[in-house]
C-alpha cells in the first residue's frame, strides 16, 4: 500500500504497511471521512512524520486522541492550528515551559516550530470523529504507533521521550532506559497537571540531556 508519509518513515515503517491491520485500518478510516466528520484533515493524518523525519527526531512526546473540535487537530499532539484557542493541556504545558526556562508564554499553540526542530508530537490514535473522543481508538492506530516507538527504540540513541500520564507511559514501558531518557510524570490536563507535572522540569531535563550528548537542544 502507498501511504502518503515522509519518506524517511516509510522506509523505516514499511513492514506495517503491508500487514492485514494496517489494510483494515485504511478501509476503517477513508469510511470514516467519507461518511462522517473527521479530524485532523485528511492532508495534515501524517503531519507529525512530515515535520520531523526519523533521522531528525530528537525527542517524542506521546499524546493519546486528536482533538475533536473543530479547526482544532493539526496532526501533532498537543497542538492546534493558528487562530485556534489554546487548549487546558497547552496553556499547562506552557506554564511549565515558563516556570522551568523562564520562556513568555506563545499567542499560538501551535507546535509545528517544535516538530521542525526534531520533537515527534505523536498520538497514539492518528484519527478521530468529530465530537466523539476515543471513537478511532482500537481500530489498528495504536498497534502503528507502537511500531513507531518501537523503531525508534531500537533503530536510534540518546532520544528523550516524555511520558506524561499513565496511558503514555504505559505506552513507552518498551522505551529502553539504558539508552534513551525517560521522563515520566502526571499528564498536563488541568484534572492532573497539579499531581506532578507542574514542577516536573522536563525542559530543561531534555535539553541538559541532549547537550551532555553533543546533540542541540530545543527552544521550547
Amino acid at each position: 500500500m502507498n501511504v502518503t508519509i515522509d519518506e524517511s518513515w516509510k522506509q523505516k515503517l514499511a513492514p506495517e504497511f503491508k500487514k492485514p491491520y494496517f489494510d483494515s485500518l485504511v478501509d476503517f478510516v477513508k469510511s470514516e471521512y467519507a461518511n462522517h466528520r473527521v479530524f485532523p484533515p485528511g492532508k495534515k493524518i501524517f503531519s507529525a512524520f512530515d515535520h520531523c523525519s526519523f533521522d531528525d527526531a530528537r525527542v517524542v512526546i506521546i499524546g493519546q486522541d486528536p482533538y475533536h473540535g473543530v479547526g482544532q487537530a493539526n496532526g501533532l499532539c498537543f497542538s492546534v492550528s493558528d487562530g485556534i484557542r489554546t487548549p487546558p493541556s497547552l496553556v499547562n504545558i506552557f506554564k511549565e515551559i515558563n516556570d522551568d526556562l523562564g520562556k513568555p508564554v506563545p499567542a499560538s499553540g501551535n507546535l509545528e516550530r517544535w516538530a521542525d526542530q526534531g520533537v515527534l508530537l505523536l498520538n497514539a490514535t492518528l484519527t478521530v470523529r468529530a465530537s466523539s473522543p476515543g471513537s478511532h481508538q482500537n481500530k489498528g492506530w495504536e498497534e502503528f504507533t507502537d511500531a513507531v516507538i518501537r523503531v525508534l527504540n531500537e533503530e536510534k540513541e540518546h532520544l528523550v521521550f516524555m511520558l506524561w500520564g499513565s496511558y503514555a507511559q504505559k505506552k513507552g514501558a518498551i522505551i529502553d532506559r539504558s539508552k534513551h531518557l525517560v521522563l515520566e510524570s502526571a499528564h498536563p490536563s488541568p484534572f492532573a497537571a497539579h499531581r506532578g507535572f507542574f514542577g516536573n522540569k522536563h525542559f530543561s531535563k531534555c535539553n541538559t540531556y541532549l547537550k551532555e550528548w553533543e546533540l542541540e537542544p530545543i527552544d521550547w
